[in-house]
């Protein structure tokens, strides 16, 4: 089987200084403001609550933008990611801001082995994470292993209804032509650009994905003793992910620019470990 965490990182290495240097996630910004929040959290700014004395963990953190914003509501943080080249821009990032933010590089199936078991009150998932992991199951097993009695998880992330469309299609129309649940092999990439604005020209272009179900999240996480507490569909999403069929609003988010009712793009959900 080929090596997904060494192409995936690769991929992300790659791209990391060209996001942070991207203005869509406001690195400039959000380093000058102490108050600024990152559009993903304050998007979620009602159902995070108070997040005051919170020992977090967000699991493939990326950059550290969302990270950062958790912290400056309050919580202690610790950011994972598989991507060195990420983590280095999300250290440069926290030390710019004056926000003292642990960075630990791992994959997520290794987060207890390098954090340690039972010792978080949350642990945050954003958008465009789950897609990267071969096993849903594994990873609700990593989020229980990591909470202590009590804590939650709280995951914004694209819906997999939204994974499962053919953005390529020339007649505009949403069919759901890629896998909506997890399956053995990969969803195989090879792309050459990126989400973010920028005119960066990339040669590690070759990813694997998968795409997760919301039962089988939902069983994944019911089946390692959580209780999932809050599912809401959003017909938004915080970047242009169907070009041509999205415009963005005054909050940051994008929607579909016809009947926007009609399709769910991204979901928020929290679920508490019980014992």
């Amino acid at each position: 089987m080929t090596d997904y965490l060494a192409l995936n990182r690769a991929s992300w290495d790659e791209r990391a200084p060209a996001h942070a240097a991207s203005p869509d996630y406001r690195v400039a910004q959000l380093i000058a403001d102490p108050a600024l929040l990152s559009e993903v959290v304050r998007f979620d700014l009602p159902r995070l609550g108070d997040l005051t004395g919170v020992r977090g963990v967000h699991l493939q953190c990326h950059i550290g933008t969302d990270t950062l914003s958790l912290a400056r509501l309050g919580a202690t943080m610790t950011g994972l990611d598989l991507s060195g080249a990420s983590l280095a821009e999300a250290r440069r990032i926290a030390a710019a801001a004056q926000t003292p933010i642990e960075y630990v590089e791992a994959d997520v199936y290794r987060a207890v082995e390098v954090l340690g078991a039972g010792g978080f009150d949350l642990v945050f998932t954003g958008i465009g994470a789950l897609c990267w992991l071969p096993s849903v199951t594994r990873w609700a097993e990593t989020v229980a292993a990591l909470l202590r009695p009590g804590g939650r998880l709280f995951l914004r992330e694209g819906h997999p209804a939204l994974w499962a469309v053919d953005e390529t299609r020339p007649d505009g129309l949403l069919v759901l032509d890629l896998p909506y649940f997890e399956t053995d092999r990969p969803l195989v990439w090879n792309e050459d650009g990126t989400y973010v604005d920028t005119e960066v020209s990339f040669t590690h272009n070759l990813t694997h994905a998968w795409n997760h179900g919301i039962g089988e999240i939902f069983t994944a996480l019911t089946g390692v003793g959580m209780q999932v507490t809050m599912l809401v569909e959003h017909e938004s999403v915080p970047w242009n992910a169907l070009p041509g069929r999205m415009a963005k609003g005054d909050d940051g988010e994008w929607r579909l620019t016809e009947r926007p009712e009609r399709f769910p793009l991204s979901y928020t959900l929290q679920a508490v470990r019980l014992s």
